[in-house]
């Protein structure tokens, strides 16, 4: 069994990871801290784990963390990269699901994410957790930077094309979309119900923090520099991202065949049929990516539709996938989840 700590267990993606690792069937779940609700039962706090989820919040400075196998960090950006460094040297690997080792380029991520780094020299060692470009990396690592939900789905959406470099990598368009949860579970005036329901707006038009991870990305699967307009939109559903994405063909290719044989082994990514129209209803609670591909009027671009569940795919299903491939496990064990409908 691997023996799991998790490190901010109240957000959503904290208790959609323990949602998971819950029905794990090589999992023990040995804490879940947080300072502000430490003796609180689990449980208490989510429903939805009673019986399931044993545990109490622990406060961090008092928790078994240290012998752990694998720690989770689902924390605000800032957190992890302060602590887990303690926790590699230890003996512990790592999964952090903030930003805090996304980026390698270290004054790119300062101007971004608006403060100085904690932890330069782990950076450079961890590991970008996308398990479709990055497997076998992941498998050896010891701290995993595990994706954002926008870069998720972008960047699985993009990737044939720029690796067969058939498409215009200097203006590639995402236009990109994400229900509440995306924002966290915290009281903010524009995620209130009545302010996100029966609205639908845009934002970070001049620029997003999730710019710079997806360019690095695509970048590296191109093997030079991308240009990319990133415009997320704020939608009134709950859970999902629906990404819709732009690119100008350069050289002719069966894009269909294309993206079937480039994922044609990736048990997480599911290519439609020509025509479809993938909804994020289709992959809510799973760790699934949708694609299709459509070439409008059949002209010079073409449209890419890529959904996941950003707190699944997005998140904390990515997370165990990455935990699955480090423990030499079935990738796929603990996240066989039929999607939830309706």
């Amino acid at each position: 069994m691997i023996k799991v700590g998790v490190v901010g267990g109240t957000g959503y993606t904290g208790v959609e990871l323990l949602r998971l690792l819950a029905q794990h069937p090589q999992v023990e779940l040995r804490a879940v801290t947080s300072r502000a609700e430490a003796g609180t039962a689990v449980a208490d706090m989510f429903p939805s784990l009673r019986g399931r989820v044993k545990l109490q919040f622990s406060d961090p400075a008092n928790s078994p963390l240290d012998s752990c196998d694998l720690v989770y960090f689902a924390t605000p950006n800032g957190v992890a990269m302060k602590q887990a460094g303690a926790l590699l040297d230890a003996g512990a690997r790592v999964i952090d699901l903030s930003a805090d080792f996304r980026i390698k380029d270290l004054g790119l991520w300062q101007k971004w994410y608006g403060m100085e780094h904690a932890s330069p020299a782990l950076v450079a060692d961890a590991v970008y957790g996308l398990p479709e470009v990055n497997r076998q990396h992941i498998r050896a690592a010891r701290l995993i930077a595990n994706p954002g939900c926008y870069p998720t789905a972008t960047q699985l959406g993009f990737l044939p094309l720029v690796e067969a470099g058939c498409v215009d990598c200097g203006h590639l368009i995402a236009d990109a979309k994400s229900g509440v949860s995306g924002a966290g579970r915290k009281a903010e005036t524009n995620i209130l119900f009545s302010e996100a329901s029966d609205s639908f707006k845009a934002y970070g038009a001049p620029g997003h923090r999730h710019l710079p991870e997806i360019e690095q990305g695509l970048a590296s699967a191109a093997g030079r520099a991308v240009g990319l307009t990133f415009v997320p939109h704020l939608t009134p559903m709950i859970r999902g991202i629906h990404a819709t994405l732009y690119a100008r063909v350069e050289r002719e290719e069966n894009f269909q065949a294309l993206f079937e044989r480039r994922y044609a082994d990736e048990p997480f990514v599911d290519v439609l049929p020509p025509g479809s129209h993938p909804d994020t209803r289709s992959v809510r609670a799973a760790n699934v990516c949708r694609i299709a591909i459509h070439r409008p009027q059949g002209g010079d671009t073409l449209v890419v539709l890529s959904v996941i569940d950003n707190l699944v795919k997005g998140a904390a299903g990515q997370a165990v996938q990455n935990m699955n491939l480090m423990f030499g496990i079935d990738e796929c064990a603990g996240l066989s989840h039929i999607p939830v409908l309706p």
